[in-house]
């Protein structure tokens, strides 16, 4: 548990520098993580943001990374559903897209 939040201070203490190196201008991630410009840069300074504000930042600043970790739980959800017989067949869903008269 030590480590990891040793690692957590150490993204804190560079977010800006991760900021200054990414392709993504400031005024872009404060418009996607939803924080007026004011308290971002506060925020920013001080060093003060939340865990949930951090991820968010992440997301932004590593989009391949941020597309991977969905792409594994929305297959670990896949396999999960599966093994609860929680599916369709082919041709239940055919049935299904002819009932709702999408093909």
């Amino acid at each position: 548990m030590i480590q990891e939040v040793i690692a957590y201070k150490n993204i804190i203490d560079n977010i800006e520098d991760l900021m200054d190196k990414s392709p993504y201008k400031k005024n872009y991630i404060i418009e996607k993580v939803g924080i007026p410009s004011p308290t971002f840069y506060r925020k920013l300074k001080s060093r003060t943001f939340t865990a949930d504000e951090v991820l968010s930042i992440a997301k932004i600043l590593s989009p391949e990374e941020n597309f991977r970790l969905q792409l594994k739980a929305e297959i670990e959800n896949a396999k999960r559903e599966y093994d609860e017989g929680n599916f369709m067949t082919h041709e239940q869903m055919l049935i299904e897209l002819k009932r709702k008269n999408i093909i």
